[in-house]
């Protein structure tokens, strides 16, 4: 199973929508989308991930099923060096690298920023239950800090009405090789890449840059019977933009964005 997450094109947060560079960088996307084979599009319910997929949607004719879960992981902290109050991430290195529970996938947790906020752990953990029962309607039960694929042991995988199980002419997809993709935001991007892979969200908002319109992509290796684990195939990919001749945009980054 394969899940691609792409970030929202060039925003306009002022009016929640894209820049007209946003609105480019979204159909070139479409030009890269429009030949997966996709099993299903889940969409943020925010107008800039909204509209970026739009075009993508429009082209194959397809709908997305919209998550209120998927919006951006905006709960304020107050950032103790600045004193910006904003995103819970964007930490200066001097603050954020001192503490050890940052770099623990379950330590972070207990951080004094990020209790600050009573509601950003049960919003994690709403987040994390989001993608569980996504993967759960595909045959993929949590277990652990890894998944267990009932396509493997003979028994039907779950859906809900929310999820419906593929189907073809001939019956159910395999699930096995279904690719869902998910339109949404750099921070909730990172909060269920974190559940995936089991690794501090803090590290991956400190480390990890996805341009606008970039595709992340994880994928379940399934070594050794039904024991699936996911890895990243590619991370903030932009290849569509650069092949189209547009800039990739420097929105959520602090340096120049290589063009090449």
């Amino acid at each position: 199973m394969k899940i691609i997450f792409v970030r929202h094109g060039d925003p306009d947060y002022e009016h929640d929508t894209l820049t007209e560079k946003g609105i480019r960088e979204a159909k070139l996307l479409s030009d890269r989308t429009v030949n997966w084979p996709v099993t299903q599009f889940y969409c943020s319910p925010l107008g800039r991930a909204q509209k970026t997929a739009s075009y993508t949607l429009e082209r194959v004719g397809r709908e997305a099923i919209t998550y209120d879960w998927m919006k951006e992981f905006f709960y304020p902290i107050e950032d103790p060096v600045t004193g910006r109050v904003g995103v819970p991430w964007d930490f200066m290195p001097e603050y954020w690298t001192e503490i050890p529970q940052m770099y623990d996938r379950e330590g972070w947790k207990e951080t004094e920023i990020y209790r600050s906020n009573p509601a950003l752990l049960p919003a994690y953990a709403e987040v994390c239950e989001g993608i569980d029962n996504i993967l759960a309607s595909y045959g993929y039960r949590r277990h652990h800090n890894y998944y267990l694929n009932e396509n493997h042991s003979g028994r039907a995988p779950h859906t809900d009405s929310g999820n419906a199980a593929p189907h073809t002419a001939d019956g159910p997809a395999d699930k096995t090789d279904c690719t869902i993709v998910i339109f949404c935001h750099l921070g909730v991007t990172c909060m269920m890449m974190s559940h995936l892979l089991g690794i501090s969200p803090a590290l991956l908002l400190h480390s990890l840059y996805l341009a606008p319109t970039s595709v992340t992509i994880l994928g379940t290796e399934e070594r050794r019977g039904n024991i699936a684990q996911f890895r990243a195939q590619v991370i903030g990919d932009a290849s569509h933009l650069t092949k189209g001749g547009e800039p990739i945009s420097t929105a959520g980054y602090f340096t120049d964005v290589f063009q090449g």
